[in-house]
């Protein structure tokens, strides 16, 4: 008769289905170590997976809402300069027409007024990658057309040197929110234009000279209190513009946030604890490593051990 292993065939198959499923383990344990994920199938996340995906859609979806107020917030800050230009220019205008009135002087007044009209004509001009910025729905054509304060007199109305649009752009920033974030040249300029036109209409009939005359002093002196007026009006707009810029980048800080929660809920399902994986890993590592030597030693026994 022969003397056989003690271990048998039973034994033997119990001991592989255990280092079957050790290094099933392992291997799941290097992947989460490797992709910092819970599994790389939709099965490895059971009932979770609805849950998780629908989070995940409304992440991207506040992430492409924020996407579109952050694009809104720029075209407001983009305004915000050249409307601050704007009013610094009408502030140097009005200044400009208070000296001349207080030293009885205009000896340069019309080429200072024909810089400060290029200057504002240039600002309503503006432009980004889109078109003419105060253009409105008209926005591939300039919106102020006149180049010199002689055309400018000669128009009927300030109003007609402005070629804008009439729909001012708006933009959607939420699921139910919307912001103007256009603003239209004539809107902005006319009242600046008309006083333009206003001085250059006087000179034309009583050009202005080193002395200024009594109609002449009497005219500067008018035009403190407008120019007054066209400043105020310009700063107004840019405190709209302003309280937009706000109420957009309100909309930004929420948004993402609410971004962060969706993505915050897939991550606590999805993401791995690196560390604490990499600790199991090791442990199964080690288990898997005992397995592999206790068959071994199993399978090298037999009675003749026990009988020396």
């Amino acid at each position: 008769m022969s003397i056989d292993r003690i271990g048998t065939a039973a034994n033997a198959q119990l001991m592989l289905s255990q280092i079957q499923k050790s290094e099933v383990t392992v291997n799941t344990d290097n992947q989460q170590v490797v992709t910092g994920k819970v599994a790389n199938t939709y099965s490895g996340y059971g009932d979770k997976v609805a849950v998780m995906e629908a989070a995940r859609t409304a992440a991207a979806h506040a992430d492409a809402n924020v996407a579109t107020a952050q694009q809104a917030s720029s075209r407001l800050d983009l305004q915000d300069t050249q409307l601050s230009q704007l009013g610094d220019l009408a502030n140097q205008v009005r200044q400009t027409l208070t000296k001349a009135a207080a030293d009885q002087d205009a000896t340069s007044l019309m080429t200072q007024m024909q810089g400060y009209f290029n200057q504002a004509t240039e600002i309503l001009n503006a432009k980004d990658a889109s078109g003419y910025i105060f253009a409105g729905d008209n926005n591939q054509v300039p919106p102020v057309s006149v180049t010199n304060l002689s055309d400018l007199a000669a128009l009927g109305s300030p109003a007609a040197a402005f070629d804008n649009g009439t729909i001012k752009t708006t933009m959607r920033v939420g699921d139910n929110q919307t912001v103007q974030v256009g603003m239209l040249a004539s809107d902005i300029g006319t009242q600046l234009f008309s006083m333009f036109q206003q001085v250059a209409q006087f000179d034309a009939g009583n050009t202005f000279d080193t002395k200024t005359n009594a109609a002449q002093q009497n005219f500067l002196e008018s035009t403190i209190q407008t120019s007054t007026n066209v400043s105020e009006g310009i700063n107004q707009q840019t405190a709209t513009n302003g309280i937009n810029y706000q109420m957009v980048q309100n909309t930004v800080t929420r948004l993402q946030a609410t971004s962060g929660v969706y993505k915050g809920f897939v991550s606590n399902i999805e993401d791995v604890d690196v560390a604490g994986a990499l600790a199991k890993l090791n442990q199964d590592q080690v288990a898997l490593q005992a397995s592999f030597q206790l068959t071994s030693t199993l399978n090298k026994m037999s009675l003749l051990n026990y009988l020396q």
